[in-house]
């Protein structure tokens, strides 16, 4: 069953179909389809919204919303940040810092029952919680929709029923309760084999899963080697007074332009610690002591820190709304 948007958009859906990074061969060629699609994202869709985790991706496809919006007087639309009450502080903090710089409105998207309980009872992550102590509509998604049927489930993110009720569902009431149209996401092909098929504009319109939507996706056409790129040569340079126009790439923490401190540019400290993918703090190890565009991307996986059964579980959890 599927129900159409409000508002039908005029876009392609299968822009992008059978398509690789290797068919955006410059970052100039990158950079191009990022604005096309994020242009007619914003112009199409009655209220869209970025989703940003303060990680590389989502933070490169708010700049070129930020862009976009400038050159074509268009509103720059709210970021849903989904906190699942398991991340790096680090994390937080950047969002929050530069939401004011940048004058980006913020939804905190949260499973507030979920949370409630782990406050409630002093929980730690990998405690176990009845599902019985779940709201109605947690425990509809648990029994009817992930069809588990244990009695507990352990309070971590990385893991089948935890990713799923702390990010899908924590987005999935965004998206009704702000009646969003359009998400704006940084997923790349390359990034995971369950993305690799994805689509510039790719509906999701079956309402027995999510609210109806279409997820927009500037940056598919990236890789990880480009997405560093495009930061030290156009975004840093772009949104900081006093970088090099021509872009620079610091080697290690404090290798930065005279006057200029790690705090003054939009990439997390934790990729200057080593992280190249940022998730749990509970589950995610850095990759290595080198900041992460200095690391061998060609010859290991990017999100190798990240927890194993959730990146096993992947498409399953795609097909439920996660992103």
């Amino acid at each position: 069953m599927t129900t159409p948007l409000a508002s039908a958009p005029n876009v392609e859906y299968t822009d992008g179909e059978d398509e690789s990074p290797a068919d955006y061969p410059s970052i100039e060629h990158k950079i191009e389809k990022a604005i096309e699609v994020t242009k007619i994202g914003l112009e199409e869709y009655d209220n869209p919204a970025v989703m940003w985790t303060g990680g590389k991706d989502s933070t490169l496809t708010l700049y070129f919303i930020k862009e976009v919006a400038e050159q074509h007087d268009l509103e720059v639309p709210p970021a849903v940040f989904i906190d699942h009450y398991q991340h790096f502080e680090e994390i937080k903090d950047f969002v929050r810092h530069w939401a004011d710089e940048w004058d980006i409105e913020v939804i905190w998207a949260r499973n507030e029952d979920i949370g409630a309980y782990v406050d409630e009872h002093n929980l730690e992550p990998g405690d176990d919680i009845p599902i019985s102590a779940l709201s109605e509509h947690n425990q509809h998604h648990v029994h009817n929709i992930l069809e588990y049927e244990e009695e507990t489930f352990p309070f971590l993110l990385d893991t089948y029923v935890g990713n799923h009720l702390l990010k899908t569902v924590a987005l999935n009431d965004a998206l009704e309760t702000y009646d969003i149209d359009g998400v704006i996401s940084g997923v790349r092909w390359d990034e995971q084999e369950a993305r690799a098929d994805e689509t510039f504009f790719s509906p999701r319109h079956d309402p027995e899963i999510y609210p109806p939507h279409d997820r927009i996706q500037p940056i598919l056409q990236f890789d990880e080697k480009s997405v560093w790129e495009a930061f030290w040569h156009f975004v840093v340079p772009d949104t900081v007074p006093g970088y090099p126009e021509e872009g620079y790439v610091p080697q290690a923490f404090d290798d930065l332009p005279e006057g200029i401190d790690q705090s003054d540019i939009p990439v997390s400290p934790k990729y200057f610690e080593g992280f190249r993918s940022l998730g749990s703090e509970i589950s995610t190890e850095k990759s290595d002591q080198e900041p992460a565009w200095l690391q061998d991307m060609e010859n290991t996986t990017e999100r190798a820190g990240r927890a194993q059964d959730k990146e096993d579980l992947m498409e399953r959890l795609r097909d439920l709304g996660y992103m």
